[in-house]
């Protein structure tokens, strides 16, 4: 009697690390086709080294070769309780999968993670659907469009009261008013960003933070800052990453508005982008019916619904970190009016507590 021959053993292997070989992962993020500035290395990196978060490499591998990947930071906060997510502190990420199985196999890994850390819930923020997640959607839109190389067919492309509102910034620029240059301060553009979420109600994250996601991605990243009557009125931070520029925070002074800065700061960096051969323009997340939301939209960028998938480990509901949640809603009615001097310093110590 012959024995049964041996099963082949499966080709696809998860792996779970804290560190990772950052040059093969992010290499597999710039070649995927759904690769975006979220899954590389550097944000878990960041956030380690802002916030004490450990980062959760989760790889997949078929036949030797890398073939998913997911980054998980784990939080552990007073307010909200533990969480992995990916990727804390963006609006992306994910799993990063070549097929279906692959895919799966993640979420499975990232589950039973969860359960080992014995977190409330991982939330991946990419949009997928797989048996045992739920879907969190209805919160937030993705605005982004393709950039038009030629300088006037991209003004024609733009809303008549939006492309009235940038041409006069134009004139401004050429009688001398306005201006703008791209190597601005961290410095600078904190203190603009401080000031702004202290408006919006939001408690702003510590320095360190932006300090490290601009030592992780120096190639990617630049500061714009408009000028008006030559004093700094705005500034922006901007990534880079493959065809797309990313205008992802921005902050600004008392005159920007009435400047026309932000006009003139997304245009400036739109034709920008076109010169280093960009061909799209993603102007980020909002929260849906937000003053962002209805700004956007005046140029054009039609909003997608972001949806995001939540597993559910030790808690009993879906997370509702937003500030429709009537726990946080006074918190952000009230902010506003705390001195900014006094919101500078206790913005630092509440942001952890929202990745």
């Amino acid at each position: 009697m012959t024995a049964a021959p041996a099963l082949e053993a499966s080709p696809l292997e998860i792996k779970q690390s804290k560190t990772c070989d950052r040059a093969r992962w992010d290499g597999f993020v710039r070649a995927h086709t759904q690769g975006t500035f979220f899954h590389l290395s550097g944000w878990g990196e960041a956030a380690k080294r802002a916030y004490g978060y450990d980062a959760h490499y989760l790889t997949a591998e078929r036949h030797g070769e890398l073939a998913g990947v997911l980054m998980l930071s784990e939080a552990r906060t007073p307010l909200l309780g533990a969480s992995l997510v990916s990727t804390a502190f963006s609006v992306g990420g994910g799993p990063l999968a070549d097929d279906e199985e692959i895919l799966a196999a993640l979420l499975d890994a990232a589950a039973e993670l969860g359960a080992q850390r014995r977190v409330s819930y991982v939330e991946c923020r990419s949009d997928f659907e797989a048996p045992g997640w739920e879907q969190k959607t209805g919160l937030h839109a993705t605005f982004d469009g393709p950039i038009v190389e030629d300088d006037e067919e991209a003004l024609a492309a733009i809303p008549r009261k939006r492309r009235a509102e940038i041409r006069k910034a134009l004139d401004a620029a050429d009688k001398g008013e306005i201006a703008i240059r791209h190597d601005g301060e961290a410095d600078l553009f904190y203190r603009f960003y401080a000031q702004s979420l202290h408006g919006l109600g939001t408690p702003v994250f510590p320095k360190r933070f932006l300090d490290a996601l601009l030592s992780e991605f120096s190639q990617e990243t630049e500061i714009s800052v408009v000028e008006y009557r030559g004093k700094p009125a705005a500034a922006l931070v901007s990534f880079y990453f493959k065809d797309t520029v990313l205008p992802y925070y921005v902050g600004a002074g008392e005159e920007a508005r009435a400047s026309r800065a932000f006009d003139y700061l997304y245009w400036s960096v739109m034709r920008r982008a076109a010169e280093k051969g960009c061909t799209h323009f993603d102007f980020g997340r909002s929260k849906i019916a937000s003053g962002a939301y209805a700004y956007k939209k005046l140029w054009g960028f039609e909003p997608r619904p972001v949806s995001y998938g939540v597993k559910l480990i030790g808690a009993g509901e879906m997370p509702d970190v937003n500030a429709n949640n009537p726990k946080f809603a006074l918190f952000a009615k009230l902010w506003p009016h705390l001195p900014l001097s006094v919101a500078n310093r206790l913005g630092p110590l509440l942001a952890p507590n929202f990745p």
